[in-house]
């Protein structure tokens, strides 16, 4: 079933429990999200992010990711993951997503806080939910600068927590993304994460918190920011890294029988390796709770 960004945070507030967003380019991920989330009875949410347009035109794959989601047995919000320009949000709300994110973390914050009202009157005449981000993890969605560990060799900035409060008064959003010690894409080194930090945010903020670069975080600092108001865990690099060794194990393993390499063969193993680790991920973000399906 299709709900919205406020609706499915609300699941996870009273669950103490984080919903996982599962960024999707490709068909096989989708199939693989939703399958993996109605195997284990957890809401997730499907999303795309703008930095993707390159490989999953917005106007292609929305459609599809909303029909998916209507037709889940499992509460799913279709969301707009790091949105920079407001014209792209609104096809995406007009396609009918129910959570949007606006990324203005690496505007200076009087822009930042401008453009983020702007998208929370965007987003209202949809009924539509609004994430965004305050401090920067020094790296952008794709992993492209982020394939070196910590977030402070990242130049991540953290969030300050009386300034989250002002940011949140002045937005009106639903859901705030913050900077705590992770960063996008690889990390070469064990990320250091500061729940000092996440702490001191959620004693002054009272809307849902957002981990973006979840990937590679072990299973014990994951329920750890969850116990400290973690409610939505961006996910991908990981994901995406795993399918494309499976796609590549399924052509060394054809080429070395002397077969044909087929393109069929290789999205089959990718969806497969993904919905193994989305299932597994879906399992530890749930932090304990019984399935609320």
């Amino acid at each position: 079933m299709l709900v919205n960004l406020r609706d499915i945070c609300a699941i996870a507030e009273q669950n103490n429990m984080a919903i996982g967003q599962f960024n999707a380019p490709t068909l096989e991920a989708m199939r693989a999200v939703i399958d993996a989330a109605e195997a284990t009875g957890y809401p997730v949410m499907l999303g795309h992010a703008e930095v993707h347009e390159d490989v999953a035109p917005l106007d292609v794959v929305g459609p599809a990711m909303v029909a998916l989601a209507e037709r889940a047995s499992v509460p799913v919000c279709v969301h707009l993951d790091h949105c920079e320009h407001l014209s792209y949000m609104r096809r995406a709300l007009e396609l009918g997503f129910t959570g949007v994110m606006y990324d203005g973390s690496m505007e200076p914050y009087e822009v930042n806080v401008e453009n983020s009202a702007r998208a929370a009157a965007m987003c209202h005449d949809f009924d539509c939910g609004l994430e965004c981000e305050l401090g920067s993890m020094g790296s952008r969605e794709g992993g492209a600068t982020a394939q070196g560990g910590t977030a402070e060799e990242a130049g991540a900035i953290y969030t300050d927590p009386d300034q989250a409060r002002e940011f949140v008064e002045a937005t009106c959003l639903d859901a705030l993304a913050c900077s705590f010690g992770t960063v996008h894409g690889i990390y070469k080194g064990e990320p250091h994460l500061s729940f000092d930090v996440l702490t001191q945010i959620r004693d002054r903020v009272k809307v849902p918190l957002v981990m973006h670069g979840g990937s590679g975080v072990s299973d014990e600092d994951y329920h750890k920011a969850i116990d400290a108001g973690i409610r939505k865990i961006n996910y991908f690099t990981y994901g995406d890294k795993f399918a494309g060794e499976a796609a590549s194990a399924a052509v060394d393993a054809a080429r070395g029988a002397g077969d044909v390499v087929y393109w069929s063969k290789l999205s089959v193993a990718a969806y497969g390796r993904l919905l193994e680790d989305f299932t597994q991920v879906i399992k530890v973000f749930a932090n304990g709770a019984e399935p609320v399906a």
